[in-house]
């Protein structure tokens, strides 16, 4: 595996020059729906699955506004791989937290890094509830269910999951564990065939009795209430996230203006959507390196609620980013509608920002109610 050298320009360069190629297959990925799997082999060749873990461990140590950089740039040339990657770095950004933080997880770490592991989210469907189903066993756990929108699922090593537990005093508890998509009782539904994001592979996760062992548990929390942890997952994960949706919004930029500048049949008023877009796209820019700023390169404490800003401007970012684009394509007109000057993916691509945890109608009743308690 090649060897970078630890500086955010050299780790862009690289990104320009493999999303030369992502670019190129971004449409036959879409038009098929299938998985990113040649880009993510090349991200692979430069250890990039490793990019955050801390060079003591094996991996590139890049600061955490490198990698949110790095993704809002791998969006630009391919949608789908820049948001499948984001879905496997906010698990290892988590890791990170916790071994800079609690001293915890340096072997998981170590082989992320060596092996160029591929982690997967089902946090789409695991949020304070969590779902499915788990029985206690000999030496551990039985565990059932299904989990959606699991980004990466088809081409992943290890799922990063959770599911509700009534234990035996009755009470509800949840469960957070790491399961091998080799392990027996794990499969993959063909489900994944959707308006946007078709590269992204993905694909339902099936637990069938599904046996974890009680030493891989790594939480157990109230299924009622909000735990702190999530004041680390959120704060790490939705800064990744949107740096997706960010790119998106500036590649449809970029793309106006270049058809702007030649189309002169929108010429008397492209100069006005031009300038409300640009608004737009500098609104979803500021809040966004809001949102990363907050995890201070990973120096935040547990106890620092940052949930109810950072589900804000998750929501306000998404909406800024999706205003843009669609402003975009009435700024080109009829030409946006054609696949082949690519604004068309873009659009259907960033209509996913919304459905991140917690889309909007959903945050705004939790962080009201946040902000109302005691």
């Amino acid at each position: 595996m090649e060897v970078l050298e630890k500086t955010e320009t050299q780790m862009l360069d690289v990104i320009h020059e493999l999303g030369k190629s992502f670019a190129e297959r971004a449409a036959n990925y879409d038009l098929e729906g299938t998985f990113v799997s040649e880009n993510y082999e090349a991200l692979k060749g430069v250890g990039l699955f490793g990019g955050l873990v801390p060079l003591e461990l094996g991996g590139l140590g890049m600061s955490y506004p490198e990698m949110c950089n790095l993704i809002r740039t791998m969006a630009q040339y391919c949608g789908s791989t820049a948001l499948a990657f984001a879905m496997h770095q906010h698990l290892v950004a988590a890791s990170v937290w916790k071994y800079k933080h609690k001293g915890v997880g340096e072997a998981t770490l170590r082989k992320v890094a060596e092996r160029q592991l591929v982690l997967v989210s089902t946090g789409a469907r695991d949020w304070l509830r969590s779902n499915g189903e788990v029985q206690r066993t000999e030496g551990g756990f039985l565990v059932s269910g299904k989990k959606h929108f699991a980004s990466q699922s088809c081409a992943g090593d290890i799922a990063i999951t959770s599911a509700p537990y009534l234990n035996e005093d009755k009470e509800w508890k949840v469960l957070h564990f790491p399961i091998p998509l080799t392990a027996k009782g794990v499969s993959l539904q063909d489900d994944w065939d959707v308006m946007g994001m078709r590269g992204t592979g993905s694909q339902c996760l099936v637990y069938d009795q599904v046996f974890v062992p009680e030493d891989n548990i790594a939480l157990e929390r109230d299924r009622e209430g909000f735990h702190p942890v999530w004041n680390v997952v959120l704060t790490v994960a939705m800064p990744l996230i949107m740096s997706v949706y960010v790119g998106l919004a500036e590649k449809a930029v970029d793309i106006a203006i270049a058809k702007g500048k030649t189309y002169a049949r929108n010429q008397a008023h492209f100069n006005y959507i031009l300038g409300k877009l640009n608004n737009n796209l500098i609104s979803a820019q500021t809040q966004w390196k809001a949102m990363y700023d907050m995890t201070n390169n990973f120096d935040f404490d547990l106890h620092q609620d940052f949930t109810v800003p950072i589900l804000s401007l998750k929501t306000n970012v998404a909406e800024a980013c999706m205003k843009t684009v669609s402003e975009a394509m009435e700024g080109i007109g009829g030409q946006s509608f054609y696949r082949k000057n690519g604004l068309e993916r873009v659009f259907r691509d960033v209509q996913a920002a919304q459905f991140h945890p917690l889309p909007k109608w959903e945050q705004y009743a939790f962080c009201g109610e946040k902000l109302l308690a005691p």
